[in-house]
């Protein structure tokens, strides 16, 4: 199912889709089975919210063989991880704002996996029922400060920098899913989640067993290669085959209330 959070007549709900229709259901049965419908909505006239309220984003850096290939790195010998605050995170059709203190801002489609449960130190056998799902999320990035600064945390972490949505797709196995992002139309990223490093389940474990993930947190996978600068004006569309398609527009200036 692909379930999402939106907002109506300024309330926020919850529900899944189905033929472009949003079906309600209450807050307590999101991301369960067989939750009941309470209403009926278009997805014209909502406003698509991101599905989950991490309490922390966990990123993974360098994941794709042919990632490492087109940058001619060697392959990690364990995951690289970092975080982005949850004030980095924006929903589908909502706009990343170019920051004034950066000349560099890059895309970077990942496939995203939603924690279920507090998990701390799962082995990666069981991470499975530790994931509620899976969802697309863009990892902006500030290039140009990232090398500035030597270590990731400022070119990672304006806000806005952290397009998550439009859903949780909970039937969906994450291993061999083609993975792409369009840059105004024009393909610039195109893979395969069977060419990542480490597994979802693996990079479940690993992180696990660093700090404890709370419910609604979001495991980041990493990208593929193709990764590029983007400037204001321009819309960029992340695809995750069988999760969804990502949708931001890029401004200097304007913001959200």
């Amino acid at each position: 199912m692909k379930f999402l959070r939106f907002m109506k007549d300024g309330r926020l709900l919850h529900g899944f889709t189905e033929n472009r229709r949003i079906l309600e259901i209450r807050e307590e049965e999101y991301l369960s089975d067989n939750p009941e419908v309470i209403a009926e909505h278009s997805l014209d006239d909502v406003r698509i919210l991101p599905p989950v309220s991490p309490s922390k984003v966990v990123c993974v850096g360098l994941n794709y063989r042919d990632h490492a290939t087109e940058l001619g790195m060697d392959i990690p010998d364990e995951p690289i991880i970092f975080l982005k605050p949850p004030t980095t995170v924006i929903g589908h059709g909502d706009t990343v704002i170019y920051p004034e203190m950066s000349s560099e801002v890059d895309y970077e489609v990942e496939l995203a996996a939603v924690v279920s449960e507090r998990a701390r130190r799962v082995d990666s056998s069981a991470a499975s029922e530790f994931i509620a799902g899976y969802t697309v999320l863009n990892d902006v990035t500030a290039r140009d400060l990232q090398r500035r600064d030597g270590q990731w945390t400022r070119a990672k972490s304006f806000d806005t920098f952290c397009p998550i949505g439009p859903v949780i797709e909970t039937d969906v196995t994450p291993d061999n899913l083609d993975i792409s992002l369009k840059l105004n139309g024009e393909v610039r990223q195109s893979s395969n989640t069977s060419n990542m490093i480490f597994t979802v389940h693996e990079l479940l474990e690993f992180i696990s067993h660093v700090m404890t993930l709370e419910p609604g947190d979001v495991i980041a996978t990493g990208t593929p290669p193709g990764v590029g600068q983007m400037v204001p004006g321009d819309t960029v569309r992340a695809t995750v085959e069988g999760v969804g398609t990502l949708v931001n527009r890029v401004e200097r200036s304007v913001w959200m209330d």
